[in-house]
């Protein structure tokens, strides 16, 4: 492979080696083909996070996570706390699809859906060159003493960025109480929200210094997903990297120069060495030394290599997304038994999930006999248990229901009714099942109860009866 530094493995790329002092970084914009690409996808979704607490289905907002009213929505499909399980199982399966996802991609998810990086780069990097310019020009402003010039531009660039962090903040507050509830906070006085008032401020302080100050070493220190790929990827792994067979040993190359010169009998690889993949990549390192924590494939390394090539006349994706295996042996692309595991306990897992959802019943009930009660004999022959009922509704429309017995002699007489649940409410009742004595066989034994709605049967219930038999 040539002489490559491993110093790397010492120290991360934004301090210096000694760990003292940070090593601001000012990466290079080159505009290829993969970088549009990017930027439609980050556009796309910075859309749909924007006007998501905005869209209504079935008149529920179409993400909702308000864990202080314990209410969930998902595209119109509300979740309470006794759907926990389905929660659960859902982050389960998001967890496997990450794992899968990186198994066969490595961390392409970190290079374009984070928000942390789709932020960073299409918003907050974008105003900082249009105010302060290119990458040259900001770092000479940085090591320029203060100036008029410098302090106005400084102070546009951070005001514009409180700005957009506020923004940020109630766009993320909205996701949490609703955007209905953050309306209100807005048009009403701030004395009657002092809260909420604070929450936006704590989050907008957050957000400003994670894409002001923090930036790359969110990605770096603070983010544990980089950490993952060490033991989730493998010689079989799609992930940005550098074709050292093609490209070493690096040197200065001509327009259409031969790889071989037979004046000087030195062979020499495609890489020219000008080092333009270090100066784009936003967390400062350098992808011909391999694999690294840092590397969050965002892609923009291989824009600027294809450029250098392409200029050359030389075959584009000497950095591209290839494998391990690809590279020495020139191999296509093999799915691992890892993948091929993964995804049969994914798919099992959605299965489940698809099961359950179907499953799910408009109103969700529990009916569980008293605790510390036993049967009660009556004088007409009939024996009573007392039963706790709770009933939850899981749409989003008022629904008015009743309980019924499905065996023919059986009934039901209430201590605490109720005919009506509200939307993503729930109520409880209290009653008795009466039942006649002679026609008991066993000390225990299952009855069911059906919940209605308008001729509709909802849910049927099945619960224990307990009384003494008639031999």
């Amino acid at each position: 492979m040539g002489e490559v530094t491993t110093s790397f493995r010492d120290h991360i790329t934004t301090v210096t080696e000694d760990g003292k002092k940070r090593k601001w970084i000012y990466p290079k914009l080159i505009k290829g083909k993969l970088y549009r690409y990017r930027n439609y996808f980050g556009w796309a979704l910075l859309a749909l996070l924007f006007s998501g607490p905005f869209i209504k289905v079935n008149g529920e907002q179409l993400i909702l996570f308000n864990i202080i009213e314990r209410k969930f929505a998902f595209f119109g499909v509300i979740f309470s706390p006794h759907d926990f399980y389905l929660f659960v199982l859902g982050m389960l399966i998001f967890v496997v699809f990450i794992v899968l996802f990186t198994v066969v991609f490595g961390r392409v998810w970190c290079g374009w859906a984070c928000p942390q990086t789709i932020f960073m780069e299409i918003v907050f990097r974008r105003i900082e060159r249009w105010i302060e310019g290119n990458a040259q020009q900001q770092k000479k402003l940085d090591e320029s003493p203060l100036s008029l010039e410098k302090l106005g531009k400084k102070t546009l660039k951070h005001s514009i960025f409180i700005f957009i962090s506020f923004l940020i903040s109630n766009i993320f507050l909205a996701y949490i109480i609703g955007s209905d509830s953050l309306i209100t906070i807005i048009s009403e006085p701030v004395s009657q929200h002092v809260a909420g008032f604070i929450s936006i401020c704590l989050f907008t302080a957050v957000f400003y210094l994670v894409f002001a100050r923090m930036r790359e070493l969110v990605c770096i220190v603070a983010c544990p997903y980089g950490r993952l790929q060490g033991v989730l990827l493998d010689n079989h792994s799609m992930i940005v990297a550098y074709d050292y067979k093609r490209g070493e040993p690096r040197g200065k190359r001509k327009r259409n120069s031969p790889l071989f010169d037979p004046a000087s009998q030195v062979a020499t690889g495609d890489c020219v060495d000008c080092d333009l993949c270090v100066q784009v990549c936003p967390t400062g390192i350098d992808i011909r030394n391999g694999t690294q924590l840092e590397c969050i494939n965002c892609t923009l390394c291989i824009d600027a290599c294809d450029m250098v090539m392409k200029k050359i006349n030389r075959p584009q994706r000497l950095i591209g997304f290839m494998s391990e295996d690809q590279i020495t042996s020139r191999n296509t692309f093999k799915p691992g038994k890892r993948l091929y595991s993964y995804a049969a306990v994914l798919l099992v897992m959605i299965s489940v999930l698809a099961v359950l959802l179907v499953r799910r019943t408009d109103i969700e009930t529990t009916v569980l006999r008293a605790g510390g009660t036993i049967y009660q004999l009556r004088d007409d022959g009939t024996v009573s248990n007392l039963y706790n009922a709770e009933f939850v509704n899981n749409t989003n429309q008022p629904i008015a229901f009743q309980i019924k017995p499905a065996e023919d002699g059986t009934r039901i007489q209430f201590i605490r009714q109720e005919n009506r649940v509200e939307k993503g409410a729930s109520t409880k009742m209290t009653f008795f099942v009466i039942r006649p004595q002679k026609a008991i066989k066993a000390y225990k034994s299952d009855i069911e109860l059906d919940v209605i709605s308008e001729g509709v049967l909802l849910d049927k219930i099945e619960t224990t009866f307990i009384a003494p038999p008639n031999f």
